[in-house]
């Protein structure tokens, strides 16, 4: 399944989509740079792309963590990756006011896994006309999402994406059930896997996440072979640069070659 979202190109290829882009939005400059590369990837790989930057990181460990540039300057500059473009963009928000805030500017209204189950956020994600597109929690079953969905869904909104990001393993891992793909297909919606952030290794005593990108390849390809609708990942020229989520990120160089893999995957699992 694909997403019904303005802009969202190659729809009927029959590939999986992808949300890509940076953690958050650190500068213009950046944002475009990222977004010119993984477009040109996307149109010669006739993927569905919808780019991804958070205006805002709410859900830092430590005071002195990066949280964005400016609400407003950054939410601009989603606005115009997604003009300059003519691509959707997505971006998180981590309260009822802004999803109103947020609206206006991006295509996709992202809820944080740890968010998930809160309705006034959902309602109000959904009261925008955006398409919602929640992540499981890492404390929830899959089974568990059909409420979240369903909070959406009655609230007059059935243009939902559901994303697996792992679940809690321990105090400082994540695993990924990939049972939890096909039962999350069952309430009829679009599946993503997040693949960067299921390889993250939260709780870290530096208070700063860490992360496996080595297994990104890995964590890609099972995604696909399992028949998941689409793939998020997290990509940055110089992760190690990164402001934001850089121990798990892909480097963006490395984005193509992976891409052109799993296409491979993909024709093979849609042969059956």
């Amino acid at each position: 399944m694909i997403p019904q979202v303005d802009k969202l190109k190659h729809t009927a290829t029959g590939n999986f989509f992808l949300m890509a882009g940076p953690c958050a939005i650190e500068s213009e400059k950046m944002a475009l740079e990222i977004a010119e590369k993984i477009v040109k990837i996307s149109d010669r790989l006739h993927i569905p792309y919808i780019f991804k930057g958070s205006y805002r990181k709410a859900n830092r460990s430590r005071l002195d963590s990066f949280t964005g540039i400016g609400d407003e300057k950054a939410l601009k500059i989603l606005r115009k990756v997604s003009q300059t473009f003519d691509i959707p963009v997505v971006t998180d928000i981590h309260s009822a006011e802004e999803a109103g805030t947020a609206a206006p500017y991006v295509d996709v209204l992202q809820i944080p896994a740890f968010l998930c189950r809160q309705t006034d956020l959902l309602v109000a994600a959904a009261k925008t006309g955006k398409a919602v597109n929640i992540k499981k929690g890492q404390f929830l079953s899959a089974e568990a999402m059909q409420f979240a969905v369903n909070k959406v869904k009655e609230s007059g909104n059935s243009n939902i994406i559901l994303t697996e990001r792992g679940t809690t393993f321990g105090y400082h891992d994540l695993v990924v059930d990939y049972r939890s793909i096909p039962e999350m297909q069952q309430l009829n919606v679009p599946v993503v896997l997040d693949i960067t952030h299921s390889l993250q290794q939260p709780n870290q005593s530096s208070g700063v996440t860490g992360g496996q990108p080595e297994l990104i390849e890995t964590i890609a390809r099972a995604g696909i072979a399992v028949g998941v609708d689409g793939i998020f990942i997290e990509t940055h020229p110089h992760p190690a640069e990164a402001k934001s989520d850089g121990a798990n990120m892909l480097k963006l160089d490395l984005l193509e070659p992976l891409l052109e893999k799993l296409l491979k995957i993909n024709t093979l699992v849609n042969s059956f």
